[in-house]
């Protein structure tokens, strides 16, 4: 069941990325042909107007096919006859949807907490170092780990294992005002535990908590989905710099069997409702993001050409044949499939070993 609900819901990611270019093309008067969701052959079709919609048999997606899209077109309505803002807004329109979802989603989970966790040290663990005026001290709020903002108390534990588990720059707030704190010694070590037992980890205790009042749900809503935000940004420094490598990445195969094994091992049908309405967030956040990006055939890729071929049109007065755009952006839809194919295979591999 679990693995049908996940196809599910990377189709409607999709589909909804769709809708954000279909509603803007729309509101700027530009001629859409086709607007579906699904792909595949159409199961049901209507046409109104001059659009045709439909509905089509695997649940995987959609599109939104506007005149002038892909090739160049003498319709004064087409996308490449609009000026620049609008079709900016045309291809962010998209990753405008998908951050939405993430954010509404978010706002639903955040709905049901009654406190969370403020970033305030309340103490520490038994022969902890890094203690006294100089360093840290208990009922301090901490600001920043190594120049990254702390805007989540669960950022605390992200930031210090991004670390290199030997020194630390802290920013603290304390007494109302901030204090800086630089390479303080905090390398993860055994440390005693209340019950007897003892466990590796950075020795630093936290517990104050704070009313969920609405307004601070609908706050630690957003903070979530900056935070997501962060969490992209970092992975694809991470893939650049060679810190995480291909077997580390998930495609649509990895990404629906992780929903599945969420929903599978969580306790409760609200429980598994919670924990995989928490991963779609993070998954549509992370793909407005990605589509941003300016690679040829993403949105950020069109945007990007959009900018060059407007500026190389104002420096020459000449307009830039549109075919030539076209040949990058298939070039890309190219090498992003080529890409896929390769990540599909490894997370195909994976199942298996």
């Amino acid at each position: 069941m679990y693995i049908i609900v996940a196809i599910l819901i990377f189709g409607v990611l999709i589909a909804v990325h769709e809708l954000g270019h279909f509603l803007a093309a729309k509101l700027f008067g530009v001629r859409v042909n086709e607007f579906s969701i699904g792909m595949g052959p159409a199961v049901w079709q209507r046409k109104k107007g001059e659009t045709a919609y439909s509905l089509r048999l695997l649940p995987i997606g959609g599109f939104c096919a506007m005149e002038g899209e892909e090739e160049g077109s003498d319709d004064p309505r087409a996308l490449n006859n609009k000026r620049m803002f609008p079709r900016f807004i045309i291809f962010a329109a998209g990753a405008f949807m998908n951050f939405l979802t993430g954010f509404l989603i978010l706002v639903w989970l955040c709905s049901n907490l009654s406190f969370v966790y403020a970033p305030v040290i309340t103490g520490f663990a038994d022969g902890f170092e890094a203690q006294g005026e100089n360093a840290l001290m208990a009922g301090d709020r901490i600001v920043s780990i190594d120049g990254e903002r702390v805007l989540l108390y669960e950022d605390i534990s992200i930031f210090l294992n991004l670390g290199n588990g030997e020194t630390y720059d802290f920013v603290v707030e304390r007494d109302g005002r901030q204090i800086t704190l630089t390479d303080l010694p905090l390398a993860p070590r055994e440390y005693p535990n209340e019950d007897g037992t003892s466990s590796v980890r950075f020795g630093l205790n936290f517990g104050e908590i704070v009313e969920a009042t609405p307004l601070m749900k609908l706050k630690m809503a957003g903070l979530h989905s900056v935070d997501f935000v962060r969490l992209v940004w970092y992975s694809l420094e991470m893939l650049v710099t060679g810190q995480v490598g291909l077997s580390d990445m998930s495609g649509p195969v990895g990404i629906v069997t992780t929903i599945s094994d969420v929903g599978q091992g969580s306790t409760s049908l609200f429980m598994a409702a919670a924990n995989i309405g928490y991963l779609t967030a993070l998954i549509a956040i992370n793909l407005a993001v990605m589509n941003l990006l300016p690679i040829p055939a993403l949105d950020g890729g069109q945007i990007f050409i959009m900018f060059v071929t407007t500026l190389v049109t104002k420096v020459t007065k000449r307009p830039v044949n549109p075919k030539y755009a076209g040949y990058l952006n298939y070039a890309g839809f190219v090498a992003l499939m080529l890409f896929m194919l390769v990540v599909t295979a490894s997370d195909i591999f994976k199942l298996f070993v």
